[in-house]
């Protein structure tokens, strides 16, 4: 029987142990495209989390206990078992969450590719390590290594169910932690089958990776259970709710909470490449992407192209759910209702609108929204300033890349962007000026599918790193050490040193360093 057969009815949603206490009910969980059930679940109550977590608790010291290799093995056995099953998973992710099946393959492939990264690269990041111990310890030696937190949190979306909550996961395992997951409401179905297929490969650590599902209570409970830290992934307000509530026991906390990305597109772009990149950044999945475009800022040289490119790409697009659709439905029903009050603004407005030539009439439900450009929408208008989550795009024309720059940065939100040119220069220097904590020149959001850069923004888009080292040290704490190999002769740290040993250390200082002006 397969993992998703076991899903159909009602789910064990952890180890196993969890669902005789959850004292709150059930919950059920819905195709988006159809209506039909996916899978009954438990509501974790605040009881159920707490246990959850301290056997996470205990099962972490075993983890640690591994060491690198030993948990390289089993982080490889379980890359391995999701490899395998690689079409049944994203079979569950097409009917949970309504994305084509072909892009639950690349969403599931970048997962598989992350979690082997930072299986290979953990000890040579947080292993410990000598480091210079410097002239006024010259007598020590000094150590540096990163130990794991124990248990880690982990609040996952329901947009990339797969790829992003385990842009968490992969990397807390690989630093020694044990997870205790709580995937979205929305996907519940899919945070069970990963941590199914994590007791199927690693049969001697089934606590080590655990799930619990609900919905906000069970979050704040699992704010609130005493994980070492929380990383979170959702929309700026949940966000802020969710640092509040870590704040009580202070939890420290990883947010990566969306944006409002733009791509520049400057006098020497490749107009068709920037179009195509444009398009599939602002429509795939739905739009329901945080890293995906929102609004481009065309240069006048370029503009008019850009349009007729973008419109005719644009009206091959058609939303559903069979094997030739372009994109699925919303996931989240209510998210039409944001897209449409953003298009309705825009229009208000004076704003130009292009839609696919796809029929509404014949979608299969209210879930489906029409591919839609907006254009030259006015920079105060919500469609400009708040995340639509939905698949349109605002196209502005600019007198020229600077002022491209300038509207781009007015953002509240700083995650991701795009800069096509063909200069290489020109491409690096708007990148690292643009106020975002990831840039893809001449594309888009490639800097995704590169596990060695780390993931994150800056602003409402939140703080912390997943991915890369910076994301294996995040779900670690730096611990110092130091050891002392000689004694010396005035040991300046002790109440008997002489009284002229500070005397004589000022001298030393002005001689190394007083000569710097």
């Amino acid at each position: 029987m397969s993992l998703v057969d076991q899903l159909d009815t009602v789910t064990d949603a952890s180890a196993g142990t969890v669902d005789r206490h959850a004292t709150t009910g059930t919950f059920e969980s819905t195709s988006p495209a159809s209506g039909a059930l996916v899978g009954i679940f438990p509501v974790h109550d605040a009881e159920a989390v707490r246990e959850t977590v301290e056997r996470a608790r205990g099962a972490s010291e075993r983890w640690a206990a591994l060491g690198f290799d030993g948990r390289g093995k089993r982080l490889a056995a379980y890359r391995g078992y999701l490899a395998r099953r690689l079409n049944e998973l994203a079979d569950l992710v097409h009917r949970e969450n309504g994305k084509p099946h072909a892009d639950a393959i690349l969403e599931i492939t970048l997962a598989i590719d992350h979690l082997a990264w930072a299986g290979a690269h953990a000890r040579k990041t947080l292993g410990p390590r000598r480091v210079r111990a410097g002239m006024l310890a010259a007598n020590h030696a000094a150590y540096l290594e990163y130990q794991p937190f124990g248990v880690i949190g982990v609040i996952g979306p329901w947009n990339y169910p797969v790829y992003t909550p385990m842009g968490s996961i992969s990397y807390s395992l690989a630093a020694g932690n044990a997870v205790v997951f709580k995937p979205s409401e929305h996907t519940p179905a899919i945070g069970a089958w990963l941590a199914a297929a994590w007791r199927a490969a690693v049969p001697d650590a089934v606590d080590v990776f655990q799930v619990v599902t609900g919905f906000g209570d069970t979050g704040a409970a699992l704010c609130g259970a005493g994980v070492g830290k929380l990383a979170f992934t959702g929309s700026a307000p949940t966000g802020r709710k969710v640092m509040a509530a870590c704040a009580e026991t202070l939890t420290p906390v990883l947010l990566e909470l969306g944006g409002k990305d733009a791509m520049i597109v400057d006098d020497d772009a490749d107009v068709v490449a920037a179009a195509d990149a444009a398009v599939w950044g602002a429509m795939s999945n739905g739009g329901q992407t945080c890293i995906g475009i929102e609004r481009v800022y065309a240069t006048s040289a370029v503009y008019d192209r850009f349009v007729a490119e973008v419109t005719a790409q644009v009206q091959k697009l058609r939303p559903g759910s069979d094997d030739e659709a372009s994109y699925g439905p919303m996931t989240m029903a209510s998210q039409t209702g944001v897209v449409r009050r953003h298009v309705d603004a825009a229009t208000a407005a004076g704003a130009r609108v292009i839609r696919g030539d796809a029929d509404p009439g014949l979608f299969p439900s209210e879930n489906y929204l029409a591919p839609t450009v907006l254009l030259d929408v006015p920079e105060d208008n919500v469609a400009i300033r708040e995340e639509t989550f939905g698949p349109t795009l605002s196209i502005t024309k600019v007198r020229d890349a600077e002022e491209a720059l300038e509207l781009t940065n007015t953002s509240a939100t700083g995650l991701g962007g795009a800069v096509f040119t063909r200069s290489k220069a020109r491409g690096l220097d708007l990148a690292r000026r643009m106020r975002s904590g990831m840039t893809s020149i001449n594309s888009v959001i490639t800097f995704a599918s590169v596990p060695a850069l780390p993931f994150g923004g800056v602003g409402d888009s939140g703080f912390g790193r997943i991915h890369g080292e910076d994301g294996l040290k995040e779900f670690t704490r730096a611990k110092s050490i130091t050891r002392q190999r000689v004694a010396l002769p005035v040991n300046l740290m002790s109440f008997g040193r002489p009284a002229t040993a500070a005397d004589a250390l000022a001298r030393v200082m002005g001689m190394v360093h007083g000569r710097h002006r």
